[in-house]
């Protein structure tokens, strides 16, 4: 079985002369690509002049994370594709047990190792930490972290556990299963386009793994960071889009609930004189109208399947219980 390590880019020379090194170095099972998505900057020549034994998939544009990797994913062909963001930091080993899990493991079609930060690498990391969920509302959470509280590693999560999604930021998955299901959708551009495929992949009654046993650092926010106005934007529009497409039951129920519940958070905002984020609040409702109708025959093909969700709500327990544990 072979391996693809592909690292998709644009203008993180600095990243990449950061954390290229260890990829190369721990990485021996793998092939490693560098998909770069119409940079301006010197990485592709740094690339070229530091690690020719790099493939380099230039596209022809900057489509952001989901038309960046299907662009590039069709030119690579090993059995498994490892997605691994520029600002991430792998370990010795941190292939072994992924690929011993497909291996073993057939009908396993997506893993996502434990993502700690590299800023503190005690903690989880925001993006992903110990593989995700979604609650009874459709907002995403993990295991080690729930909005902006992260739990200290104390090796609580060094299992292997069914997940229903995997962080884009080290994303595996199988090349079969890639291109059954289409691929990530370029109407996201960037963020919660993994939790969508993943989303897709359970209700084609497809497994997602999380295996504790390998670990990776992740910078996060090293692209755009979490107080930027427009991965609010991105972050808010991506997860109605994904709740329409994928999401059993009453819908209308559904979008409306989370429709108030986002007019809650805007007024936390408003307490917090964020005043940009609402306006990304806003526009990404905006959108979400705009692109209903799409979104409504992207449903119509698609297989909903019930029983996706943690029967809490991860906001009324977060904000209102008080309750901090996923």
């Amino acid at each position: 079985m072979k391996i693809a390590v592909v690292i998709l880019n644009w203008n993180g020379q600095k990243l990449l002369e950061q954390f290229l090194p260890a990829v190369m170095a721990f990485s021996e099972e793998a092939n490693i690509y560098v998909a770069d998505n119409a940079s301006t900057d010197d990485s592709v020549h740094y690339i070229k002049e530091n690690f020719p034994e790099i493939t380099i998939i230039e596209n022809s544009e900057n489509g952001g994370y989901a038309k960046g990797y299907n662009d590039a994913l069709k030119q690579v062909e090993e059995d498994i594709y490892c997605l691994l963001n520029s600002d991430v930091e792998v370990t010795v080993n941190w292939l072994e047990s992924i690929l011993e899990e497909f291996e073993n493991n057939p009908e396993t079609a997506i893993i996502q190792p434990k993502i700690l930060d590299y800023k503190n690498k005690a903690y989880f990391e925001y993006a992903g930490a110990a593989g995700g969920f979604i609650d009874k509302y459709g907002y995403p959470f993990c295991r080690g972290r729930v909005f902006n509280t992260l739990e200290k590693d104390n090796k609580q999560y060094n299992d292997k556990a069914n997940i229903f999604w995997a962080s884009g930021a080290c994303f595996f998955i199988r090349k079969s299963v890639f291109k059954n299901l289409g691929g990530f959708d370029e109407s996201f551009f960037a963020h919660m386009e993994e939790i969508d495929l993943c989303w897709r992949a359970f209700n084609q009654d497809l497994k997602t793994v999380h295996i504790g046993t390998s670990t990776v650092y992740h910078v996060g926010g090293a692209t755009l960071k979490n107080t930027n106005p427009k991965k609010t934007y991105l972050n808010f529009r991506n997860s109605l889009f994904t709740i329409t497409k994928n999401a059993s039951g009453n819908l209308f129920f559904l979008i409306f609930t989370r429709l108030l519940l986002d007019g809650l958070a805007s007024i936390m905002f408003l307490f917090t004189l964020k005043f940009q984020h609402i306006l990304a609040v806003l526009k990404a409702h905006l959108s979400f109208y705009k692109n209903l109708p799409d979104l409504l025959k992207k449903r119509a093909v698609l297989h909903q399947k019930a029983g996706y969700f943690q029967t809490k709500s991860i906001v009324w327990d977060y904000y209102i219980k008080g309750t901090y544990r996923s």
